[in-house]
């Protein structure tokens, strides 16, 4: 490309780090999807699948394996929660093994992880091995909870890329339901071989798609990115814009020192982390962990079945999931996380009212209804917005010289959040039944204001264009 046009669309863009794909009608059209991109998409998410089994899985098979191996509720508590010590481990180093290994690679490494753990709890004896297989699972979990939709994030074309990161979401949410539904009846040691199969099948596939190419750019491999990016837009597709916007960004980036954790926390960053940070903690305060780790629980409290609350959650979020994929890149990400944001303080409110009502014997018909509807609105306005585009705002907003800190701050803090909300549920509800959802639906009310004054919308930009403008 020569100096000139390189000048002139500089000059066009007003900012040398802001791509200007934009400015040349040549180059307007939105790409497509193609089989290459559904397929490499459809492997990243089997990643997402197990993460979802892995949380699904110890609702369903308590009951079996306390009875099997004689547990106590002490040491079933532990193997439950010591999932989310694991992940925070391996999030902790996710954004390092993906800049080294890439994001191929990280999945691979992170599947062997949850191979060795489910079946260490397969063949598991006693409590030892129990803890030990939860703990791999949660390790191999921590790594996926970030590559999967940065993956996908950097392989789909800027039209599309919002609603493909956002299956990430949809596939964890079909794990739980799978392991809910078909753990009333089969026995735990099966549940954990269908736990294995999305495992392998993940690893059987990685070897057939392509590399980020965004990745390949940054360590220099710039024959293979554009190798990368023709396969994934297609063998007709004109991808000299595409190349040249990822190759001119990488040397923009290039030019800065390398950074080390605590450059994230430079002026220059401050809002793509306040963001991607502050949705991780918002979506935490809502209290998600602690209605989906203690849904039965919050159920019978309230003087509801249960078994119909259970099945319902699953009736409504699987669909309510798969609509916010469609509307994901039609919307765009503000709307659609602050509807979601609404939805889920009107049920935290409506469940709130509930235990209010209980406590004061008025009304004592409609109060279980009450429950039942506000944790149905929640758990559906939820998987609507809040469940997924975290996690694809977060894989766009940060520059790729800064994405592996980064994201592994933001996916520590998500799992830290979901280790003290599901741990510390129980004491808020022994404490206030009623406050503890009233608190959490402020949380819900403070994440629609901090959506419409902070996040930006990325619906139809390229990464390059929404890292530019914000950092």
């Amino acid at each position: 490309m020569g100096r000139g046009s390189r000048d002139d669309r500089e000059q066009s863009s007003g900012d040398p780090l802001l791509p200007s794909v934009v400015t040349d009608e040549r180059f307007s059209s939105e790409a497509s999807a193609t089989v290459v991109v559904v397929f490499s998409t459809l492997v990243a998410v089997s990643g997402s699948y197990v993460f979802g089994s892995a949380i699904g899985f110890s609702s369903p098979a308590q009951t079996g394996i306390v009875d099997d191996l004689g547990l106590s509720l002490a040491e079933y508590s532990l193997f439950g929660s010591i999932m989310t010590i694991g992940a925070m481990l391996g999030a902790v180093m996710s954004g390092k093994l993906a800049d080294v290994f890439g994001r191929r690679g990280a999945m691979g490494f992170s599947e062997m992880f949850c191979l060795l753990g489910w079946v260490g709890i397969l063949f598991s004896k006693g409590p030892w091995w129990l803890d030990c297989g939860r703990l791999s699972i949660g390790y191999g979990v921590g790594l996926l909870s970030y590559v999967v939709p940065v993956y996908i994030a950097e392989i789909t074309p800027k039209n599309l890329r919002g609603a493909y990161t956002t299956v990430n979401q949809f596939m964890i949410c079909c794990g739980i339901s799978g392991m809910f539904i078909v753990g009333n009846f089969i026995s735990w040691r099966i549940l954990t071989i269908l736990g294995i199969v999305p495992c392998v099948l993940h690893l059987l596939g990685l070897p057939f798609i392509p590399e980020s190419p965004r990745w390949l750019a940054k360590i220099g491999r710039e024959k293979d990115s554009e190798s990368a990016l023709q396969r994934l837009r297609g063998n007709n597709a004109d991808i000299s814009r595409e190349s040249a916007d990822i190759r001119e960004y990488i040397e923009s980036l290039q030019q800065l020192s390398d950074t080390s954790f605590f450059d994230l926390f430079q002026r220059k960053y401050a809002h793509s982390l306040t963001v991607g940070v502050g949705l991780m903690v918002l979506q935490q305060l809502g209290g998600v962990n602690g209605i989906t780790y203690y849904a039965s629980a919050i159920f019978i409290s309230a003087g509801f079945s249960s078994t119909i609350g259970t099945i319902g959650i699953v009736f409504v979020q699987v669909p309510m999931t798969l609509l916010g994929v469609l509307l994901m890149d039609i919307s765009g990400r503000r709307p659609l996380l602050m509807i979601s944001a609404a939805g889920t303080c009107l049920g935290c409110f409506f469940v709130g009212l509930s235990f209010l009502l209980q406590d004061l014997q008025v009304w004592k018909e409609i109060s279980p209804i009450l429950a039942l509807v506000g944790v149905l609105i929640f758990k559906g306005s939820f998987s609507l917005g809040m469940g997924g585009i975290p996690w694809v705002i977060m894989s766009e907003i940060f520059p790729i010289n800064i994405k592996g800190p980064a994201g592994s701050l933001v996916t520590v803090v998500n799992w830290f959040g979901t280790w003290a909300i599901s741990y510390g549920f129980n004491f808020l509800m022994k404490w206030s039944s009623e406050g503890t959802f009233f608190m959490f639906s402020v949380f819900c009310g403070l994440t629609i204001v901090f959506v419409a004054k902070l996040v930006p919308e990325t619906k139809g930009r390229t990464l390059e264009e929404i890292q530019a403008s914000l950092n």
